[in-house]
């Protein structure tokens, strides 16, 4: 007897309680769109032991899977790309629907059959090694951050390989800026422990391009679901905070120079804590942002600060050190430091009504003198 079922990417709890209830049953893993049969692709599950879902597995007989790029080219191993269905289950298309027809339903590139049609599924795939098909997401999934496209189904797939995570969705929100960032939502494994945001970076850097890692890591106990049993990534909640707030380790500016980049960095990555070990790429910032922050640090510092010291210092206080290679003398950062601390919270009004009276002072004496 054989047992067959469909498995999301980091159901792996799924895949556990089914071998569990199949007893000696074989179990095999199933894929085909309605459009081009209900089967077209299967993979064996009893000896599969990877710790995120399974793949796909290899076209059946009579079907033909193609992973094609936006330019309907063939991909390379482990590269990802739109799966495209083709063979004798390909249906005719959508009723009285021509334009979805047209769109999903397109002659088939590289077969010599006349009249020969691919389907396109719009599922996020790649090839492994050995010629089985691995799911990685939906193409609609598809987003753009910081002049990226990224395919949030990608990033998902190279976090549930993480032992300590059973589910994992990707989403893209807004900052206090309205500038779009990666959230994650992450249910753990039973009794498992999740990294923090430094040892995830870390992780994921491995398999990851740098624009790719998401800047929020968000702990759920289960992720809301659609009546049909998808994840409801609209209902997904809001973090508290577009940051990391102050932990344990924690520990607050100590000079006025770090005081006065700390609200630098408050502004820019919208975060509502910064202490002097956090790292600029910790907090979820990036290129785009860092631009920003060497921008008020100009304003604020009078100094030209070369974008690739914000990124070699490893944390706040390293680049609070590296600020004064660029004085033009020995404690002038201090000193602008400790005057923006006391017109801080003065109304502009306030300000100017101060300085009138310091004019009329320094006047003053000048007459007496």
């Amino acid at each position: 007897m054989a047992i067959t079922t469909g498995i999301d990417c980091g159901m792996k709890n799924c895949l556990a309680s089914i071998r569990l209830a199949a007893n000696n049953a074989e179990i095999v893993n199933t894929y085909g769109p309605t459009e081009t049969t209900d089967v077209c692709a299967a993979f064996r599950l009893n000896d599969f032991e990877r710790a995120n879902a399974p793949p796909i597995g290899k076209p059946n007989d009579n079907a033909e899977l193609l992973i094609l790029d936006d330019h309907l080219n063939l991909v390379p191993e482990g590269v990802a790309g739109e799966l495209c269905v083709g063979g004798a289950g390909v249906g005719r298309g959508y009723l009285n629907n021509p334009p979805a027809t047209a769109e999903r339903f397109i002659p088939h590139p590289y077969s010599s059959t006349p009249g020969a049609r691919l389907y396109r599924s719009g599922d996020l795939v790649r090839h492994l090694p050995g010629g089985n098909i691995d799911f990685l997401g939906r193409l609609d999934h598809q987003v753009k951050v910081a002049g990226y496209r990224i395919e949030l189904g990608e990033v998902e797939a190279a976090m549930v390989q993480h032992q300590a995570v059973r589910e994992c969705v990707v989403v893209v929100r807004a900052d206090a800026h309205g500038d779009a960032r990666l959230v994650a939502y992450i249910v753990p494994d039973d009794g498992a422990v999740l990294p923090d945001t430094p040892a995830w970076r870390r992780y994921l850097a491995d398999s990851l391009p740098s624009h790719m890692i998401p800047s929020l890591f968000v702990e759920l106990e289960t992720l809301p679901l659609t009546p049909g049993g998808k994840v409801d990534r609209r209902s997904l909640p809001a973090p508290d905070t577009m940051g990391n707030g102050a932990g344990p380790d924690h520990v607050a500016p100590r000079t006025a120079v770090e005081e006065v980049l700390a609200g630098i960095w408050r502004e820019v990555l919208a975060v509502k804590s910064v202490g002097i070990h956090d790292n600029f790429l910790d907090l979820g910032g990036h290129s785009m942002l860092a631009m920003r922050c060497v921008s008020a640090i100009r304003q604020v510092f009078r100094i030209e600060l070369p974008l690739r010291v914000l990124f070699e210092s490893a944390n706040l206080a390293e680049l609070a050190q590296a600020l004064t290679a660029y004085e033009d003398r020995p404690g002038g950062l201090e000193k602008i430091a400790r005057v923006l601390q006391k017109v801080k919270g003065i109304s502009r009004e306030e300000l100017q009504n101060e300085l009138l009276k310091r004019r009329a002072s320094k006047a003053g004496v000048k007459e007496d003198a």
